[in-house]
Parts: C-alpha cells; structure tokens; sequence
C-alpha cells in the first residue's frame, strides 16, 4: 500500500469514526428527550388527577392549568373510563375516509407499540406517542449515515476517475514521447537498408533486416495512435491473426511451439485498425513466451459467436493467481525486472475504449498456463 493509499484509508476511517460518533450522539440526545417528554406527559396526567379531586365549588391552581395547556408537542389521546368519551390534544384527524372515532382508535393502538397508557385514578386513560421532533430525530442519523456514505462513495469514484484519467495521459504521454524518440533511429535504418540493397549485400539478410526494420515502423506508428481515436476499417480477422503469429514464430525459439485454430475460408468481419490489433496480439504472446521462460506451447484460436468475433489466446508458462485476473491490466503492474507495466493496459485501452471489445483473463491456473480471451464486436 503506498502513501496516497495509506493517507485515502486513514480519511475514510476517520469519516467513518465522525459518521458513528455524530449518529451515537444524536441517538443520545433523542434518549434525553424522550425522558423529558415522558415526565412531562406524567406531569400532565397528574395535573388531570388534581382537577377531578376538586370539588364543584372548589379553586384549581393556576398552576395545574398552565400544565395542562403548557402541552403544545405530545400527541395524546384521553378517555374518559365512565362515558367513553375520547378528547385528543396535537393529532390532525382527517375524516375523508374515516368517522372521528376510527381515527382515533387507530391512533390509540399506534400509540400502545410506543407507550403503555397512563391509568388516571380509575377516571381516565391517558394514550401518549412521541412526538414529531423526535420522530424526525430518530431518522435523522440514518439520513445522515446514508448522506456521508454516499458522499464517500461519490468521492472514491471521483479519485478513481481522476486516477485513471492521469494514468491515461501518463500512458499516452509515453507512448507518443516513445515513437517520437524512435524516429530519428528508424529512419537511419531505413537508410542504411537502401544503401546495403544498392550494393546487393547479401540479398536475403538484406530482405530480413528490412521486414524487422519496417517492423519497427509499425510499432511507431501505432505508439503514436494512442490517445488519438483510430480509424476503424471492416477487415476479416483470421488473416490478421495468422499473419501476426506468423511473424512471431519467425523471429522465436523453436521451443516454443505455436498452434493458430481459425476456421478455413473464415470471414468474420470485424471493424478494426490492424496495426492496433496486431500489437494487442503481440504484446499478450510476448508475455506469453516470457512466462513460459522461452519453452512451451501457445494457442490462437478464433470464434464466431454470433454478434462478436471470439479470440483467445493460450499457454502453458507459469500462470496468473486468481486475485490478480484484474490487476494485470492496471498500469504498473509487471512480474519482470525492468518492465514498464505498460502493455496490458495499453491492450485493454486498445480492445474496450477504442474497438468497444473487451479483454479479460478467461483461466489461469499455476504452473499450468493462462488463457486471455478477446471480444470483438463485429458491429
């Protein structure tokens, strides 16, 4: 984990911490209020006790009625034991579709889930709920929670986007800093290739060196296509394929063993840039060949699946551990010494941005091999 990682982690957890916190918190405060509510609905029953203790002729305190109107917040609801009279205090009754005394019924089992009622001498009943400010309390911690959350969530998109985006430019910053750097040496090769043809210096070394001389002017080529939208052509894949494995069993060891898999008389159109394609090819054999150290087999095979044109490559090096099926294309990443880390990134860049394929690793197992499958869609 490096630095920018450790730092990201430790904000996260950090915001987590404050998220918890502020919900405990919160969560404490409405606990408080709900103590204080239920000594005030007690207090409120208890000043309805004092009233019936009057007699007709008797004075009530001023006191106990400023209680009783003092209650503006808690829902409730009394019945009278001996008519069955029902009064209620903070309840808005709609009565559109139910009679009073439905509404109130209703109410009066909500409010037996949050409360037992309050027996006032055996006059009364006294039916009490929470009220609205710590209603809207006890949700407010969950709105809160799923508010941070997302704002978490909508930040490590963000910083992935921006990391992936100044990934893209670092890779096309190379890649076109790399075929400018090539192309003074290039064209001193292909000078030097003109002037070893007029003296008719050994004709087919000569043929040889120019192939691999103009290879390298592919190569340059399509370095300096990344990052610019290529041209896409309608072209048959199997001819593509077999002429880049061509080339490669060429210029490898015979050691290494090639077996290409395309259907005879295949015309599987796919819109395609060919210099492009032939690199991603490329590219995935030349790990191949360095994962099985220069000895083993590697197979080409070639599908059509209908909508998509199928291609995957096989061999038989030293595998890929499962945790890393998707590591393998992130810039960076390499098993060799002095390796970039740059070549299966370019080649997903190169399949799912600019073709609208896609390349994952389809198998891998230890010491057995790696499959990497291509889709191409032929649209």
């Amino acid at each position: 984990m490096n630095r920018k990682e450790i730092i990201r982690t430790v904000l996260y957890i950090l915001t987590a911490i404050a998220s918890v916190a502020a919900w405990l918190y919160c969560n404490h405060l409405t606990d408080l209020l709900k103590q204080q509510e239920q000594k005030n609905i007690s207090l409120w029953a208890e000043s309805i006790r004092e009233i019936e203790k009057v007699d007709l002729d008797g004075e009530i305190s001023p006191i106990v009625y400023t209680i009783i109107q003092e209650n503006s917040t808690i829902p409730a609801i009394l019945k009278s034991n001996i008519d069955g009279q029902y009064s209620y205090i903070n309840i808005d009754i709609d009565t559109t579709e139910h009679t009073l005394m439905e509404v109130l019924l209703a109410e009066i089992e909500e409010m037996k889930k949050d409360h037992d009622p309050i027996n006032i001498d055996r006059y009364y009943t006294l039916y009490y709920k929470d009220s609205s400010i710590i209603r809207q309390l006890e949700t407010y911690p969950i709105i809160q929670l799923i508010v941070t959350f997302m704002i978490i969530a909508l930040t490590i998109v963000g910083i992935r986007i921006s990391n992936k985006a100044d990934q893209s430019i670092m890779m096309v910053g190379m890649s076109k800093e790399t075929a400018h750097q090539l192309g003074t040496p290039i064209t001193s090769l292909l000078a030097w290739v003109e002037i070893l043809k007029m003296e008719n210096y050994n004709p087919e070394i000569t043929c040889e060196v120019e192939k691999d001389v103009t290879r390298l002017v592919q190569i340059t080529d399509r370095f300096s296509r990344i990052g610019n939208k290529p041209e896409l052509k309608p072209e048959n894949l199997g001819p593509v394929l077999s002429k880049s494995i061509d080339y490669l069993r060429s210029r490898t060891s015979s050691n290494v063993n090639y077996t290409v898999q395309i259907p005879e008389n295949s015309n599987i159109i796919v819109p395609m840039c060919i210099p492009l394609i032939e690199w991603v090819v490329e590219n995935i054999v030349k790990n191949a060949i360095d994962a099985m150290q220069g000895k083993g087999s590697i197979t080409l095979r070639l599908f059509d699946s209908g909508s998509n044109a199928v291609v995957e490559i096989s061999d038989t090096g030293k595998g890929i551990p499962k945790r890393n099926f998707k590591t393998v294309f992130k810039p960076g990443y390499t098993t060799k010494k002095h390796g970039w880390g740059l070549g299966l990134s370019l080649a997903q860049r190169i399949v799912n941005d600019y073709h609208k394929g896609k390349i994952i690793v389809k198998s891998s197992e230890p010491g057995k091999g790696t499959t990497f499958k291509i889709t191409l869609p032929k649209k």
